[in-house]
């Protein structure tokens, strides 16, 4: 990435901790915070902060691909209205960050052991001057899609999201909600009618 400039984000970004923070500071020109972990649960002036921050403008979340990050995505979730928060997913990569001795528990890589180049093109749709949001909030992708194309309501609709996700670079065990939200985000609805094969 070193003949790309930084990109000029104008939402707030949340990751889990120091470092995801300082990682995506060599790409991005934005606010982050972080949770601190689990901090996030018992710390009321970090929720204080989240919300207000999200009265004023979308906060992009950004966590980890593992158990951990998906407890806090969700927590997130529970005390910021959903249309707020911009769920941005790291795919699934086995391997341990340099600084660490062992690897995770999930042995998968973290927001700080992404490659430049894909947290660059993760957070090229949001950069200043693109329209990303109000494109997402035009696409028709609905509920009923993923239900025609068997990704939700039925037998083997969890299976058929993973694998769905694995072609797409999104984590596996996505619920229907979260992937739709993923889809409406990186797709129009013409591209995810050709993903599908319909």
């Amino acid at each position: 990435m070193s003949n790309k400039n930084k990109l000029s984000v104008p939402y707030p970004v949340v990751v889990e901790g120091k470092y995801d923070k300082i990682r995506l500071s060599n790409i991005i020109s934005a606010h982050i915070v972080t949770t601190d972990g689990f901090g996030v649960f018992k710390g009321e002036e970090k929720r204080m902060l989240l919300r207000r921050l999200a009265e004023r403008s979308p906060l992009i979340v950004l966590t980890d691909s593992d158990g951990g990050g998906k407890i806090i995505r969700s927590h997130l979730s529970g005390m910021i209205p959903k249309e707020r928060l911009i769920q941005l997913y790291i795919p699934q990569i086995k391997g341990k960050e340099k600084r660490k001795t062992a690897p995770s528990a999930a042995g998968t890589l973290g927001v700080e052991g992404m490659e430049d180049e894909l947290l660059y093109d993760l957070f090229l749709p949001y950069a200043q001057g693109t329209d990303t949001l109000t494109r997402a909030q035009e696409n028709p992708l609905s509920t009923a899609d993923l239900m025609k194309d068997g990704l939700t309501g039925g037998a083997g609709s969890q299976a058929r999201r993973d694998e769905l996700c694995a072609r797409i670079g999104l984590p596996a065990g996505m619920n229907a909600n979260a992937l739709l939200a993923a889809l409406k985000l990186l797709y129009t609805y013409e591209e995810y009618l050709a993903l599908v094969g319909r």
